[in-house]
């Protein structure tokens, strides 16, 4: 099988379906010219609200006219109008805080392996290798995009994640160093334009991320949120 056996100075491809991310620049980049479903994609930030929002974007919005979107342990509360502002129906976002961090691995895990959501958000400052490996295992057997998170900082550590992207703000979007892809290494650092971001080279205020907010309706406990919902 063309996508079982690949050699490290060529690109590699997924057993699933591919969703372009909506920027040329980065498809060209990434193994079957987009963002992977079935696997864990970790996003390496410096802090929340530098942008990631802005450039999960496109994939969300071809995911959402069909499927559910969950957002796990979100740094900030959903705000829906600024969803629905940009075309994404307020009705298909699933909101889950869990007040610990097992609470949120669970959840992120049952999500996936549930099937009902066409894409998982899931934010975490601590997270074990045996856990990233149960999440990615259970993203293997799910037809659902997958992003993870993550701090910069962890960007040093193993993962069985088959992609792995540093970001950082830039002026008008953002920085994206390719930390690990199925293909060959990655020296360079692309800067992508993303539509609504400040001509600034700081982005990093919690209040610029573009779609979470402090103020929204109350979210679904962890451990408490019903099966036709996860």
């Amino acid at each position: 099988m063309p996508d079982a056996v690949w050699r490290a100075s060529q690109m590699g491809s997924y057993r699933a379906a591919v969703t372009p991310t909506g920027y040329a620049t980065l498809d060209r980049e990434l193994p079957g010219g987009g963002w992977p479903s079935a696997a864990l994609i970790e996003l390496l930030l410096p802090q929340a609200g530098i942008g990631e929002m802005h450039l999960l974007r496109p994939a969300l919005g071809a995911i959402a006219q069909k499927r559910r979107i969950a957002l796990v342990q979100p740094p900030h509360a959903p705000q829906a109008a600024a969803w629905s502002a940009w075309g994404l129906p307020a009705e298909r976002l699933l909101w889950v805080k869990a007040a610990r961090n097992t609470d949120a691995l669970w959840s992120a895990e049952q999500i996936l392996r549930n099937g009902s959501c066409g894409a998982l958000l899931f934010w975490q400052t601590h997270t074990r290798p045996e856990a990233l490996r149960r999440l990615h295992l259970a993203a293997q057997a799910a037809d659902i995009l997958f992003w993870a998170m993550r701090p910069l900082a962890d960007g040093q550590d193993a993962s069985p994640a088959p992609l792995r992207l540093a970001l950082h703000p830039a002026n008008g979007g953002v920085r994206i160093a390719i930390i690990k892809r199925r293909g060959p290494l990655h020296g360079e650092t692309l800067h992508l334009k993303l539509d609504g971001m400040p001509s600034s080279p700081f982005f990093l205020a919690p209040s610029a991320h573009a779609r979470l907010d402090r103020r929204a309706p109350a979210a679904a406990a962890a451990r408490s949120v019903p099966a036709a919902l996860v």
